[in-house]
């Protein structure tokens, strides 16, 4: 699927392909105007532990408004010490809201010695997100508030398929509240956060960082970026990998019913193994189907909407429905997590909710607060800015019925957690692009057959989108493929960034 520019979207992209052909050096070279300031400025490194570099840089907040206010950009980085240095390998996790700088933190467990031994590995907050000009909408207990919201359901058990009209009242009050707060609180960095933004706000740390073409390793929502980059700046591309890719050419509520999908299919791995272990807490039996077990799991939901589930936690949060749901939900991004919440299950069943209550925090970051609060509205904000939604309710009432019908367990909560994007001021939905990378050279598209959060045939989608798209499939579980496991996958993956030369198109790794 493409998406067409309209007048005034085409307005907005001859402005910003503008400014952005006569902003930017070919490597770390002088710069011309308008964004002569911003290529031409230097990172300042200062040494912040283990071996890392860290520094900020600044970008305009508006590319069509370079003289303008400004945002800062921060920055880390671990450096080659190889004699045999390539360039630096910008990488990403995703999110939206995801933090580049703790991900590069990581860097001795995402990627590989011989990558850490050719590239300085480097990983930036975007705008809006941890210490890059941080967005803010609910605080911390609005928070809470809204991702446990349970609504009147017509069958009273909390199912978000079928709502009464007091339901819909509850959904649509909470999510324009969501978005004045957003309004309220970050309104003059809210038109300015879309993933084109960030690929621009890339496309400078590439020159400051002195290579001629970008290296990138993008997970996820991170994969997005990468696409955008590669639109925007396709002959600045030297290598670009987008494993667990998301299918940009979707507004957040397709992505979220799809996404749906995704997280059926990894219910459904996680089932049939958990029905193979003496500790299943979903089997009524030693004869027990996957089905049963399914069903057995959404009883434990609907009563938890009926009675909420006892937690040791002590701050005052119901495990109701919408958090067991959580829970669950955040043990499918791997399949290291299994143990868990089957273990999780066990102590529900029973009336405890406290581990799963801690799974669906580890989802929203909760233990920490800032990052609670940031993360989760850069989230909704980036993926309510890059497309248009539907701006008329009864659409999502229908799309969660529809989803509740093909994805029972988890298609109606993500359907409506879309909602939000309904009341998305105007202004701050970013033009959309084709997004096909057009003249960049290959670039390597790696998709998990059982990925949960970003369903296959999202992968599918990008690399045939990309005009120079290779598919890389990994016939595995889990969120991503890079590094969790897999030596075929990992060596493709490396080879690629050290030569510059993608696996065979259709090529499969399977365990």
């Amino acid at each position: 699927m493409k998406t067409t520019v309209g007048i005034a979207g085409a307005l907005a992209a001859v402005l910003f392909a503008a400014a952005c052909a006569s902003g930017g050096s070919e490597g770390g070279g002088p710069a011309q105007e308008p964004l002569a300031a911003f290529y031409d400025q230097e990172i300042s490194w200062s040494d912040c532990g283990s071996g890392f570099e860290c520094g900020t840089f600044e970008v305009p907040r508006d590319y069509t408004d370079p003289d303008g206010a400004r945002l800062e950009i921060a920055v880390k980085r671990l450096p080659s010490d190889g004699a045999d240095r390539i360039g630096s390998l910008v990488i990403n996790p995703g999110g939206p809201g995801g933090s580049g700088i703790g991900y590069v933190s990581a860097a001795t467990s995402v990627l590989s010695q011989q990558l850490r031994d050719r590239f300085d590995v480097v990983g930036f907050d975007p705008r809006g997100v941890g210490q890059s000009s941080p967005l803010y909408c609910l605080d911390a207990g609005e928070l809470d508030d809204y991702l446990g919201l349970q609504v009147a359901s017509r069958d009273g058990d909390g199912d978000l398929a079928e709502v009464t009209d007091a339901g819909l009242d509850e959904l649509a009050e909470s999510s324009r509240g969501f978005v004045e707060s957003c309004q309220e609180r970050s309104g003059d960095l809210l038109p300015h956060v879309g993933t084109a933004n960030v690929a621009r706000d890339m496309d400078v740390l590439r020159a400051l960082l002195g290579d001629d073409g970008l290296s990138y390793l993008g997970k996820s929502y991170g994969t997005t970026i990468g696409a955008y980059y590669a639109e925007l700046f396709p002959n600045r591309v030297r290598t670009l990998v987008l494993d667990g890719a998301v299918d940009p050419d979707m507004d957040q509520l397709e992505g979220s019913v799809q996404q749906a999908d995704g997280f059926n299919t990894a219910l459904t791995a996680f089932v049939e193994d958990c029905l193979t272990q003496s500790d299943c807490p979903l089997a009524d039996g030693p004869d027990t189907t996957p089905e049963e077990a399914v069903d057995r799991l959404l009883g434990l939901f609907e009563e938890a909407a009926r009675e909420p589930l006892s937690s040791s936690l002590g701050d005052g949060r119901e495990v109701n429905r919408p958090r067991l749901e959580s829970g669950v939900l955040a043990a499918l991004y791997s399949e290291s997590y299994w143990p868990k919440v089957r273990s999780g299950l066990t102590d529900a069943f029973a009336g405890d909710g406290t581990a799963l209550l801690k799974l669906g925090d580890m989802l929203y970051s909760r233990g920490d607060e800032k990052a609670f609060e940031n993360s989760t509205a850069v989230l909704v904000a980036v993926n309510c800015a890059d497309r248009v939604s539907p701006r008329d309710i009864g659409v999502y009432q229908r799309a969660a019925v529809k989803a509740g019908e093909d994805s029972p367990v988890f298609g109606p909560a993500l359907a409506w957690s879309a909602l939000p994007c309904a009341y998305w001021p105007e202004d701050a939905i970013a033009p959309p692009l084709v997004l096909d990378g057009d003249g960049a050279p290959p670039i390597l598209v790696v998709g998990t057959l059982r990925d949960s959060a970003t369903p296959y045939r999202w992968a599918q989608n990008l690399a045939g989108d990309l005009e120079s798209g290779v598919l890389l499939t990994w016939d595995g579980d889990g969120h991503t493929a890079y590094r969790v496991g897999d030596r075929c996958v990992d060596e493709a993956v490396d080879t690629y960034f050290l030569e510059a030369v993608p696996p065979s198109e259709g090529a499969v790794c399977d365990l």
